[in-house]
């Protein structure tokens, strides 16, 4: 049997873990993608390292866990039984979107990027001076900006899923890739402005970043609630599944839903975690900030609040 004109055979056995996980090479647009960027991104690493910078290893290991996520989703048998069941493309779609994305923000690829890429000469424009410009663009703000990193994010279920959208995606490689790639893309833009560790154009308090965080997360739960109470299959791609597999559509797609409710969970905890903790720092640089202010000009600032303190004092016995 092949599926939507891929030209893949989609006879498989019944899916087991083991199975899924066989490396199969995948999609080649993937397989290339995921060596480029730990290439890129080891580069970028032993550059700094070779003039004498430090690089936080938990980055490094962030960003390479990201990216063999990104491997193991679509480089192993998983793309081929994601392609024939809704509850293994569900899996794909909740990794894509929801932990690759916050793994590879947690790594800082831009950040290191603008350490490691070389400063073009006076009046000439390299790599490092088009990212700059990049994240200072208008199109940066709009497309980090909740007002549009929600809906996106939103969209990408109801809208995709409940029209014909999806089907036409997956009836040909092309539309597949650029479906995936949409996934990993939402799910970087949604989670930058809350919990990336890169410098970016909209970056809001951290009350406001868990806010936004806690917008888009409820609508993955009633996203699976309508897959898991559906009484019919509501995507004609995984309509008719091979008899190879041995799964009942309905059922598959049950469990797809309750995929989706529950991986929601997931991924908040693991971010509202490394918010909390981007917070506390951040006061404690603070902090450190001002004592050393304190150390540099004999705490000024305490003084003159004390001589403030004393002239309403000396007013009130005149």
């Amino acid at each position: 049997m092949d599926h939507g004109g891929h030209g893949m055979h989609m006879d498989l056995p019944p899916f087991t873990l083991g199975r899924g996980l066989s490396f199969s090479g995948g999609d080649p647009f993937f397989l290339v993608g995921c060596v480029l960027l730990l290439v890129l991104y080891g580069w970028g690493v032993v550059r700094l390292h070779r003039r004498g910078d430090r690089w936080p290893v938990g980055r490094t290991v962030a960003f390479v866990l990201g990216v063999l996520t990104v491997g193991a989703t679509m480089c192993t048998r998983l793309n081929d039984y994601g392609m024939v069941m809704f509850s293994v493309h569900m899996v794909q779609h909740m990794i894509l979107s929801m932990l690759s994305p916050i793994l590879l923000l947690l790594g800082a690829p831009v950040t290191l990027a603008l350490r490691a890429l070389p400063t073009a000469g006076r009046g000439r424009t390299g790599p490092r001076e088009l990212l700059v410009k990049l994240l200072h663009s208008r199109y940066m703000r709009v497309i980090t900006h909740a007002a549009f990193t929600i809906p996106l994010f939103i969209a990408s279920l109801y809208a995709l899923y409940f029209t014909s959208l999806f089907d036409s995606l997956m009836g040909s490689r092309a539309g597949h890739i650029a479906m995936m790639v949409h996934f990993l893309a939402v799910g970087l833009v949604f989670f930058w402005p809350i919990m990336g560790v890169d410098p970016g154009p909209h970056r809001p308090g951290y009350v406001m970043r868990m806010l936004e965080l806690f917008a888009g997360m409820p609508f993955h739960a009633f996203f699976g609630i309508a897959l898991m109470m559906a009484s019919e299959p509501m995507v004609s791609t995984f309509k008719h599944p091979a008899a190879s597999l041995g799964i009942d559509p309905l059922n598959d797609q049950t469990a797809a839903g309750g995929i989706a409710w529950a991986f929601s969970e997931i991924p908040s905890v693991i971010v509202l975690v490394a918010l909390l903790f981007q917070w506390y720092t951040s006061e404690q640089r603070q902090a450190r900030r001002k004592d050393r202010a304190a150390d540099r000009d004999g705490d000024a600032e305490l003084v003159a609040y004390n001589a403030y303190l004393a002239s309403l004092q000396g007013r009130g016995r005149g």
